[in-house]
């Protein structure tokens, strides 16, 4: 993606998951109260992935460097920006979750698993602040819906790219006979 797709997509994700100035400026704001919590948040993320049947054979002999990269994917959601650059790594994400062969329900699945230990985390820093958790919450619920978002945009485009080349692959047409085939086709 060039840099206004990528500035698009930005604007486009950040209008239909709620992510404003005002909600970014809440997460900056709890970043350093949230940020020492985000080790376990992690830990126990993996422990329950390492639970399920099917996701363990995606995490197995790479669970310190999937912790270590997640770690520092939660820490953005509390440092910022959600600019295109953001949005350009969540963009990969999406892409290397393809070409692992990751179902793309683990995504969504994964983010519930992260949210539900965010609200618990959130609810131990502010337990004394009713007003700032929900205000917090809102506001992760709307940075991990535009992660999963711009993801899943990601995810999807890698496969039909995955598909298209498999096609090609098996029936032995050139791109450029695809390509024009299917430009004669547009409306």
């Amino acid at each position: 993606m060039d840099m206004r797709e990528l500035t698009q997509l930005t604007d486009y994700a950040k209008s239909f998951t709620g992510l404003t100035a005002e909600k970014e400026a809440i997460l900056l704001a709890a970043g350093p109260e949230i940020k020492p919590g985000l080790p376990e948040v992690t830990k126990r993320f993996y422990d329950r992935l390492q639970a399920i049947e099917r996701t363990a054979p995606y995490i197995d002999g790479r669970l310190a460097a999937l912790k270590a990269t997640h770690k520092s994917w939660l820490e953005g959601l509390f440092s910022g920006p959600f600019d295109a650059a953001y949005t350009e790594a969540m963009y990969s994400v999406g892409s290397v979750h393809v070409k692992v062969g990751l179902p793309v329900e683990f995504m969504s699945g994964g983010m519930s698993l992260i949210g539900e230990e965010l609200i618990s985390l959130v609810d131990r820093v502010f337990n004394d602040d009713p007003k700032r958790i929900r205000e917090l919450l809102k506001s992760i619920n709307a940075v991990m819906g535009f992660s999963l978002l711009i993801m899943q945009q990601s995810y999807q485009s890698a496969s039909l790219a995955s598909e298209l080349e498999r096609f090609l692959a098996i029936t032995g047409m050139s791109r450029a006979l695809f390509d024009n085939l299917a430009g004669a086709y547009k409306s």
